[in-house]
């Protein structure tokens, strides 16, 4: 492909060279370089692609994309082009290499701090019930029609995200939905998507630091960048920064929730406990009228469903199509319901951070479990005050907390315990601590009581545990079925298994 058919549209200065170079193929890491290949120059936290340029001129780029000035010799062969923003750029020019696939895809971007994966999961399971084949994109995997690929980063750099989406495309799939973070907006990684549609689930503080944001501000100003790049955006109107989401947005709005009068309302909502599932019920008002039942519990199932049944409807889903999925929906990670017994609730969750726990707990409490029981442990190289935040929040809000390990990492696993111990220690929560996970959770099943909810807390999708550098494999799934093999099952409280029969 011709280098000026690749940045045609796009702000440029030729530097050297010329635009008539031919281009093989498009790269961001200077060790893959070949012959014939365009190079992005990209200035990263960690380094800086510019330094590379003599380097991939040397392994035969074409072409190098830089937005600073570089000083080495450069080949009258080869051409330099300057933007404003080389990842904008890396975006832009991926499109067009790969033919501008998300224009061939009804593209569905799902932004927010809660609720992306598990919102992303529902609509998939929509619109393919409908007969739509549908692709992924998530923190926990992506589905291209074909293959499964486990995911790096919830929103992948903009070189993978085309080449995604143009496997897609000849895999015929029709539509992806996709989580979008806010360090995916910042970095310009969805630059040339094409979005149909935007939906913004809410949004408290996270991701806020050196590394990350500078303010909440900042996160809140990036999240709403999606909302200038879609054409209809979805939005919780519940949310108290509803205002702040669509006062810059470009797009058509539609807005669910159920406070306001929204346009997909949720009325008359109440929670269920059946057979140690726990779930809600509601009547759905608005644009469509139906009764709802989804297998998940907690408002943010309100929430979180009503975004997906907005985007069903639109996209021509029949609502018995999406009255079913609702009843049956099951995020690996997402407050996943593990059926082990009838008179209590094990559940794995995601939750790593106090916010999250929070969120979660609060939820749960509203169901008046008998006890609420809390099993978790937190990441070793990490912040301390998450040890400290998570152990007080388990201790103010569960009847009984299991500490365990989670990834320690390169920490001692009873360094990290003894740090979550400090927060729980503000508070009179009652605790014990079992370092080895899979002893932890055999506790927790064993001495499981009628009426308890039992929470894992932490490692939701993950089936690893790293220590000293090294993930080994660990499944919280495959413990719960050890343990259910190892045990006399007549000795769990309400023992009937229906998740691994």
């Amino acid at each position: 492909m011709k280098l000026f058919e690749l940045i045609d549209g796009l702000n440029y200065e030729v530097v050297r060279g010329n635009t008539n170079v031919e281009v093989k193929d498009i790269k961001n890491d200077s060790r893959k370089v070949t012959e014939g290949d365009l190079f992005f120059c990209i200035s990263g936290a960690v380094s800086d692609g510019h330094k590379y340029a003599e380097d991939v001129i040397s392994k035969g780029a074409s072409v190098l994309i830089v937005e600073k000035n570089i000083e080495v010799n450069i080949p009258e062969s080869v051409a330099v082009i300057k933007v404003d923003n080389s990842r904008y750029a890396m975006g832009y020019i991926s499109s067009k290499y790969y033919g501008e696939p998300s224009k061939k895809l009804t593209v569905i971007g799902i932004t927010g701090t809660k609720g992306k994966t598990t919102t992303t999961y529902m609509i998939r399971e929509m619109l393919e019930a409908s007969g739509t084949k549908t692709g992924l994109i998530g923190t926990i995997e992506i589905l291209d029609g074909k293959d499964i690929i486990p995911a790096k980063n919830t929103t992948p750099e903009s070189i993978v995200l085309h080449k995604t989406l143009k496997d897609m495309v000849d895999n015929g799939v029709k539509a992806v939905v996709m989580e979008v973070s806010s360090q995916g907006l910042m970095l310009d990684r969805v630059a040339g998507v094409d979005f149909d549609y935007g939906i913004f689930t809410n949004l408290s503080k996270d991701h806020i630091g050196p590394n990350e944001h500078k303010t909440f501000e900042e996160y809140m100003m990036w999240k709403s960048k999606l909302f200038t790049m879609c054409k209809t955006g979805i939005f919780n109107c519940d949310d108290k920064f509803f205002d702040n989401m669509t006062e810059s947005a470009t797009c058509k709005t539609l807005t669910y929730g159920m406070n306001k009068e929204a346009d997909y309302k949720a009325d008359d909502v109440r929670l269920y406990n059946q057979d140690g599932v726990l779930g809600i019920e509601y009547t759905l008002n608005g644009k469509k009228n139906a009764d709802i039942i989804v297998d998940l519990p907690g408002e943010f199932s309100v929430h979180n469903s009503l975004a997906a049944i907005a985007i069903a409807d639109l996209l021509g889903v029949p609502m018995e199509d999406i009255k079913l999925i609702l009843k049956g929906i099951k995020v690996r990670g997402r407050v996943e319901m593990i059926p082990i017994s009838d008179d209590f609730t094990i559940m794995i969750d995601y939750a790593h951070n106090a916010m999250a726990l929070e969120s979660l707990l609060t939820a749960l409490k509203a169901y008046n479990p008998k006890r609420l029981v809390t099993l978790f442990g937190c990441g070793g190289n990490r912040s301390k005050d998450r040890r400290y935040e998570m152990g007080e929040v388990s201790g103010k809000l569960s009847d009984f907390t299991v500490i365990t390990s989670d990834n320690p990492r390169d920490e001692e696993p009873l360094d990290i315990i003894n740090d979550i111990k400090i927060g729980i220690g503000k508070t009179d929560g009652e605790y014990i601590e079992i370092p080895d996970r899979k002893e932890a959770i055999r506790y927790a099943i064993l001495n499981g009581k009628k009426g308890d909810v039992i929470v894992l807390a932490g490692k939701g999708h993950e089936d690893y545990q790293e220590i000293k550098g090294v993930k080994h494999h660990m499944d919280e799934r495959d413990l719960i079925k050890e343990i259910l093999e190892e045990e006399d099952v007549t000795k769990i409280c309400g023992y009937n298994n229906r998740y691994f029969a």
